[in-house]
This record gives structure tokens, C-alpha cells and sequence, in this order.
């Protein structure tokens, strides 16, 4: 729910600041009608006055502004007073930090005047404005209609009244029934109720009425403003976000001072609440729902455990449809991205461990010698979501360290091809002519893979991982090592005889020989047919039925391109199949419009 900080008196512990003070240069005579002996009744008469003196710098007769705002039950009868003959005087009341006004009562020893305007401020004093004019005749002093005669209006002749002629009362109310808030939050109420500072101008002396009556002492004596209490209730101002408050700029506890900084609540923070708290960020802050009692809770941003603070960022909230604006900042543990959620270039995922842990993103361990620069994003070392190396020509293996099989001489420039019917020693490149040294498959072009391995029909990046046994294929290979017969793209008549199952675009990401068959794995771009296997826009494998012991699948998959694969499929097992009566073609934008026109309009 939204919180209400309790209300005090914003005065106590706060000293107000005056224009002037009686006996402040040296000490003054004064006069003044006792309390007890004051009634409403003129005619009853208003008793002897008495006189006294006032000097600043004696404890015993000083009436300092402190007075105003000192305890008024444990010091009834302290007060402030101002020098003598002034008639504009000014009392104000700044604070160190913005608090809510509810009402302000003050308590004057002197008449009332005659005259006066209260004000406050937003901006520590730079702009005033009025919150209630007070005088005998509203129009004639201020041209404002009296609130006793209009309703709602800024003046009133209420607390302008000489008598009683001391401990009469100004009172106002910020919340009035002309005023009604339903929402003490909102941008109207904190326009009528924030302040920063509060001043009083007292713009008119008057007499008491008493002074008609055969008067001894000289009239200048009476000639004075003063007040015994000054009480400003209001709270600290939190935005709906808490409860209570605490010191703020200030050091040293006071009893019953109302503090200006907020305790927050609902993961919000700054002195007033107004904003979110640093990791909290990922919606747009609002007040607290005073009408309602929504909180408004400031949300989460979802950094996976990678940041210790997040920013709104407005063109991301609406790209999400409004449900999701936060961007983290500084990810750490080699993470980036708005949400922490990838790993940085140079550093892949590891998947045995949840994307909050700290270790979740592993260096790429790719030998320098054998792994290529050249890739789709230069600052890639390894694919960010595999792991796996890209390698530089005849180079294999998840690290490319070693040579692919039939290329040897591993260096700089990677490996070069066997000049050899077979393969050869990758050291030194001499040809196997026995049978001692057969690598542990042998396939002749073109041949069929016999048993294709039983794999999961929803494939994940997660299964996509290298195996000790497993010989990489190069990403930049040596193309007159692979030598293939290749199907073209004939006739309307020859495309549709082979009744191809499936046709996509697809990008060729790694290859990998799993021993008895080949794999390849591909992101898939478009999809201009599919038949009984469901294909999505997304990594998955397909399996070459034939393949070379040069590493090569026939036909030709180079990891990095773009091809336009026509195939058959097998349904049984939910694979997507290449051979030899496949089509495969380097993705040219004509050929895929030719192709998808062509199953438009031409296999009936």
C-alpha cells in the first residue's frame, strides 16, 4: 500500500529568521495589557497597563525569535517581539530540504494586524507564493473578494480582528473544503502542499482599543509585533514511499523534530523517495496512489546477478509493448547486453550453469596459431553460445589445435593439404600407403552412412558440444580438397520431379563428423517449403548422408555461407537429410525467388 510519513510541528528545533528584534542595539521600553485582564467588552474597561524592558543580550529580558518555536508546554509564556515603530516586519521559516504542509496556527501576544500575507516557497527561497491573505478589509487592502462572503477565496477578514488584544489566533488550513485533494500525491497537491521555505509578513500594526481610555504612557511603546507560538504542522515529504523519516544534513538527535529524509520503501530511494532505487529500474517510477493505495512499487531489472545498478531506458519500455524498460549497467562476469543476458566477444556460455552464477561465461580456448580472426564478427574467438573455435584452413578440433584429417604442417597459415591418396603424417606430411594408419571411418564419395545415429527430434543448443572423439571441419577450408558432383537447377519439370521435401535458406554455423554419420548444424533463415518435420527459424542439424575422409560433406557445406538446401527428409527419426540428389546452392536472391516461384506456381 502507499505510506504516510506521520505529522508533526515542522517548527520545533527550528529557528525562524526576523527582520528585527526589541533591545537588539540596546534596551527598550515597552508596554503591553495582561492577559487576565483582557475581555471582549471594551466598556468593561481593559485594565493598567504594564511596562517592562527588552534587551537581546539579557537571558531574562530578551524575546528572541527562538521563542516562537520553543516548547509552547514546557515555555508558555516566551515570545518573540520586534523592534519598536516598525510596521512591515517578515518572519520566516526556512528548511533544509522540501516537506508537506497540513496547517499553521500562530499565537500573537500583541493585536493581530491589521494586515498581513502568508507565503511559501518551492525552491529555497528564489520565488514566493501566497498561500492566504489576512485583513480587517479584504478589498480595500488587497482588492480580494473575503472568503466569509465568497467561498474559495485567497482572503479573509477572520483573524484580523484587534481583540483580543493578546493570545489572539491566525490559523490556516492548507487542506480546506475549497482545496480538496483526492490524491496527496499528485502533481495539484504537491503544488498546493510542498514547501521549502514559510514566511509571514506582517504589513500593518494596529492598536487595541483599550488605548482610547485615558491613556498614561506614550502610544510608541505599544508600537510592536509579538507572538508567542508559532506552530507549523505538516511531515517529510516521501512520495507516498514511507513511513517514517530520519536526520537529514543535520548531525545531533533532537526530541519531536520532524525530519526531512525519508526512510523508502517499495524499492525506492533518494531523500524524498522520488526515484528508484539503482537495480530497480526496469518500469518508470510514480508516486505512491494516495487515493487508491497502490503502491507503485519500483521493479526489478533483470540483470542475471551481473549488475549492481540498471537504467530506464524509454525507446526500450516501448518496444517491449510498455512491460519491460530496463537496461543494466557495467555488466560484470564477462556479460553484456541490456539484461546481462550474453556473453562478451572472446567468452562463450557455459551451459552446466545458470545464467546468474558468476562463472558462466568461460574464456574461449582457442589456440592462438590455429583459430581465425576472420569470422562473422571480428571480435569473436569462439562462437558465443558453442564454444567452438574458428578455425583457419585444414585446421580442426573444438580448440583448433591440430590438423583436419588429410592436411598437415600445423602453423601460422594452418595446415596444408596431404599430397596423398589417403592421409598423411600431420608433421611432416609423408603419405600412409598401408593400412596400419586407417582413420577410424572410411566412406568412399558418395557413399550411403550406414545406421544414422538416434538423436533427439528437439535439438538444443545445449546438445550442440564437442566430444573427444569428434574431428572438427575447418570454417575456411582448402576447396580443391573437396571435390563433389553437384545437382543443378534445371528445369521446372526436373525441380519438381524430385519431389523435395523441404527447401530452406539456411547458414552453415560448424560441422562435425560423429564417426558413422555427419552432422551439420544451421541456422535456419527462411523456410520456402517444409513436409512432415516441422521447421523453425532457428539452429538446428542436418545430416549429409555421404561425406569424404578429406573432413568434407558432399555435397559442399562451408561453415559462414548462406545456402539455398532442397532435400529429402526422414520423418521416422524428424531429420532433415543432404545427398547427393539434393540441391544445394550458395544463397543468391534470384535463385530463391526462382525457387519459391516455382513451387508456387509450377509442381501441381
Amino acid at each position: 500500500r502507499s505510506c504516510n510519513p506521520p505529522v508533526g510541528n515542522l517548527a520545533t528545533g527550528r529557528t525562524p529568521v526576523t527582520l528585527t528584534t526589541c533591545g537588539q542595539n540596546s534596551t527598550e521600553l515597552y508596554c503591553f495589557y495582561p492577559d487576565q485582564n483582557l475581555l471582549h467588552q471594551v466598556s468593561y474597561g481593559c485594565g493598567q497597563p504594564r511596562c517592562t524592558k527588552c534587551n537581546a543580550n539579557q537571558p531574562d529580558n530578551s524575546h528572541l525569535p527562538s521563542d516562537m518555536t520553543d516548547d509552547f508546554f514546557a515555555n508558555p509564556i516566551s515570545w518573540w517581539q520586534s523592534a519598536q515603530g516598525v510596521h512591515r516586519e517578515e518572519i520566516r521559516l526556512d528548511f533544509e530540504t522540501e516537506f508537506y504542509l497540513t496547517h499553521v496556527i500562530a499565537v500573537f501576544k500583541s493585536p493581530r494586524p491589521a494586515a498581513m500575507v502568508l507565503e511559501r516557497s518551492q525552491d529555497y527561497g528564489q520565488t514566493w507564493r501566497p498561500y492566504k491573505y489576512f485583513s480587517v478589509n479584504c478589498t480595500a487592502t488587497f482588492g480580494l473578494q473575503d472568503d466569509l462572503t465568497e467561498e474559495g477565496s485567497m482572503c479573509t477578514s477572520r483573524y484580523s480582528d484587534a481583540v483580543p488584544c493578546t493570545r489572539g489566533e491566525v490559523i490556516y488550513r492548507a487542506l480546506s473544503p475549497a482545496n480538496k485533494i483526492e490524491d496527496p500525491y499528485s502533481p495539484e497537491a504537491q503544488d498546493l502542499l510542498k514547501l521549502t521555505n514559510l514566511r509571514l509578513l506582517l504589513l500593518k500594526r494596529q492598536e487595541c482599543p483599550c488605548h482610547g481610555s485615558g491613556l498614561v504612557e506614550k502610544p510608541q511603546r505599544f508600537a510592536h509585533y509579538a507572538i508567542y507560538d508559532l506552530i507549523i504542522r505538516g511531515s517529510c515529504f516521501c512520495n507516498g514511499h514511507a513511513e517514517e523519516c530520519e536526520l537529514a544534513n543535520r548531525t545531533g538527535v533532537m526530541e519531536n523534530v520532524v525530519h526531512g529524509k525519508c526512510v523508502c520503501r517499495h524499492n525506492t530511494a533518494g531523500d524524498h523517495c522520488e526515484k528508484c532505487a539503482p537495480l530497480y529500474n526496469d518500469q518508470p517510477w510514480k508516486p505512491g496512489d494516495g487515493k487508491t493505495g497502490a503502491p507503485n512499487e519500483c521493479r526489478k531489472c533483470r540483470c542475471h546477478n551481473h549488475a549492481d545498478s540498471c537504467h530506464f531506458d524509454l525507446s526500450v519500455w516501448l518496444a517491449s509493448g510498455k512491460r519491460s524498460g530496463g537496461v543494466c549497467d557495467n555488466c560484470k562476469h564477462n556479460t553484456e547486453g541490456h539484461r546481462c543476458q550474453r556473453c562478451k566477444p572472446g567468452y562463450y556460455r557455459d551451459r552446466g550453469k545458470p545464467m546468474s552464477s558468476t562463472e558462466v561465461c568461460k574464456p574461449c580456448a582457442c589456440q592462438p596459431m590455429g583459430s581465425a580472426d576472420a569470422t562473422f564478427s571480428r571480435s569473436w574467438r569462439c562462437h558465443p553460445k558453442t564454444g567452438f573455435c574458428y578455425c583457419k584452413p585444414g585446421v580442426a578440433g573444438p580448440n583448433c589445435d591440430r590438423c583436419l584429417m588429410g592436411y598437415w604442417g600445423f602453423g601460422e597459415n594452418g595446415c596444408r593439404p596431404c599430397d596423398c591418396a589417403r592421409d598423411c603424417d600431420q608433421h611432416t606430411g609423408s603419405c600412409f600407403n598401408g593400412y596400419d594408419n586407417e582413420p577410424f571411418f572410411n566412406i568412399p564419395i558418395g557413399g550411403r552412412i550406414p545406421d544414422l545415429v538416434q538423436t533427439p527430434t528437439n535439438e538444443s543448443e545445449e546438445e550442440w558440444k564437442w566430444n573427444d572423439h569428434e574431428q572438427g571441419f575447418s570454417a575456411l577450408r582448402h576447396p580443391e580438397k573437396c571435390v563433389c558432383k553437384e545437382k543443378v537447377l534445371g528445369s521446372v519439370t526436373d525441380f519438381c520431379q524430385m519431389k523435395y521435401a523441404y527447401v530452406i535458406k539456411a547458414r552453415i554455423l560448424s560441422a562435425h563428423d560423429k564417426g558413422t554419420h555427419a552432422e551439420v548444424v544451421v541456422k535456419v533463415k527462411k523456410v520456402l517449403k517444409s513436409g512432415k518435420v516441422k521447421i523453425a527459424r532457428s539452429n538446428r542439424s542436418i545430416y549429409p548422408e555421404s561425406w569424404t575422409n578429406r573432413g568434407c560433406t558432399c555435397p559442399i557445406l562451408n561453415p559462414g555461407t548462406d545456402y539455398l538446401i532442397a532435400g529429402q527428409e526422414d520423418s521416422r527419426t524428424s531429420k532433415l537429410l543432404v545427398n547427393m540428389n539434393s540441391l544445394v546452392k550458395p544463397w543468391k536472391a534470384y535463385l530463391g525467388k526462382q525457387v519459391s516461384d516455382i513451387l508456387r506456381t509450377g509442381c501441381k
